[in-house]
This record gives structure tokens, sequence and C-alpha cells, in this order.
């Protein structure tokens, strides 16, 4: 009986590790046709692993900036499976894009809600990709727009993909890191915080409903955007 057990728990193990390895070979990719003014993206899924995988969940975000400055986006998602070593297209968005126009397009890819896999492609003008490159440095690349997960629980993680979803759709890059952190609470909740250069931004107690989850991640934007103004004038009245 004891040997039976023993054995039951190597071959359980072996399967978990199997599968995580297997996990690690999804991932996503955004391939691109131009014709004309229009743009087809498609968002293509590959695992080279050797096991079938269930409940996989895919995002595909287009985020078009107009000339006037004003956006505009179209999301896909859907759930799907994709066998050993398959190559599948998981979803397709056309978008009209004209001169002056700036188009962002971000593909994720969640398994049982974790996310693992991520992909990215911009279209701007020629003028501003100049303007870009003669502005941006190598400190300034690293830095604007991260978002660091430092969750514990799987509520944590998922108020970090919610948050980093809307913080991309924003438009906004801010030239800091900003940190998704989580420690044990009273019981079997959890205290999330949004924490910028060692500042806390909000906190408050986990609870496992996706709509107080969002309420939680307007409120850290908005203290975010706030945050990042004061920044700017504290930097701005330093330099005179």
């Amino acid at each position: 009986m004891h040997f039976s057990k023993i054995v039951f728990f190597i071959i359980c193990l072996k399967s978990s590790v199997g599968f995580s390895q297997s996990e690690n070979d999804v991932y996503g990719k955004i391939n691109a046709d131009k014709k004309d003014n229009f743009i087809t993206l498609k968002a293509e899924v590959n695992n080279d692993g050797l096991l079938h995988i269930d409940k996989l969940f895919y995002n595909l975000i287009a985020l078009k900036k107009g000339k006037g400055g004003n956006y505009s986006n179209n999301r896909q998602s859907g759930e799907f499976s994709i066998k050993p070593n398959e190559n599948m297209e998981v979803s397709t968005i056309r978008v009209n894009l004209n001169g002056g126009e700036e188009l962002k397009v971000y593909l994720f890819i969640k398994y049982n809600e974790k996310l693992i896999s991520k992909d990215s492609l911009w279209i701007m003008p020629k003028n501003k990709q100049q303007k870009v490159a003669n502005q941006t440095t190598e400190k300034d690349f690293f830095l604007k727009g991260i978002v660091v997960d430092e969750a514990i629980t799987k509520i944590g993680k998922d108020y970090h993909d919610l948050f980093y979803q809307s913080y991309l759709l924003s438009g906004i890059k801010y030239p800091f890191v900003i940190k998704i952190k989580e420690k044990p609470g009273m019981g079997r909740t959890s205290i999330i915080l949004v924490e910028v250069e060692e500042v806390k931004i909000h906190e408050f107690f986990s609870r496992p409903d996706e709509e107080f989850l969002k309420s939680n991640v307007g409120v850290a934007l908005e203290r975010l955007y706030f945050y990042a103004k004061q920044r700017g004038e504290l930097r701005n009245k330093s330099k005179m």
C-alpha cells in the first residue's frame, strides 16, 4: 500500500513537471500584412512541446492613435486548445491606418488565468520614428512602460494582468517602473499594493471579484497620473 502511494506520487510529479515544460513551449506572436491603407493583424500561437494543451486563452488588442490624438481600440479574445508541434492562427484584426496615425498591437496568451506569453507590435509614422530614435536613450528604453509582477496569489496575478492591459490601452508610458506587490493579510485574504520608487500609490484587500479588481485598477491608474504629474513638477523646479 505504501509502495503504491509512492509510485502514484512519482507518476503525478513527472506528469506535472512535463506539463510545466510543455506550457513553456507555448508562445504567441503577431504577424502584420499591409495592403494600401489596410493592415491585417494575425495572432499566431505555436506549441513546440509534446503535449496537447487545453484551457488556453488569448487576448489581442489593437490600439490606434489618430492624427488628433484620439484613441480607438479593437479587441478580440477567446479560449482555445493546441496540439503538439502545432502552429495555429487564433485571431485576425483588420485596421485602416492612414498617414500620420499610430498603431500599437498587443497579444496576451494565458493558461488557467496565468500569463505565459506576450508579444507587441508598433507601427508609427516615419517622422515620429526618427524623432523617437533621436530622443530615446537606453535608460528610457528599459524603464518606460515597465510593470513588474510581484504578486503571490492567483487573485494578485489577475489584478496584475488587468492593470497591465488597462495601462497599455491608456497609451501612457511613465518613465518609472510600476510594481504590483502582494503580502499576506488576515485569514485567507491578502493585501495588494501598487508601488513606484518605494512609494505606495494604492493598497487594498484582495477579493475574488473581477469587477472589484477592475475598480481598483481605475483607482491606481488615477493616482499614478497625479503622482507622475507631481513628480514632473518637482523635477522641473529642481532644474531652475
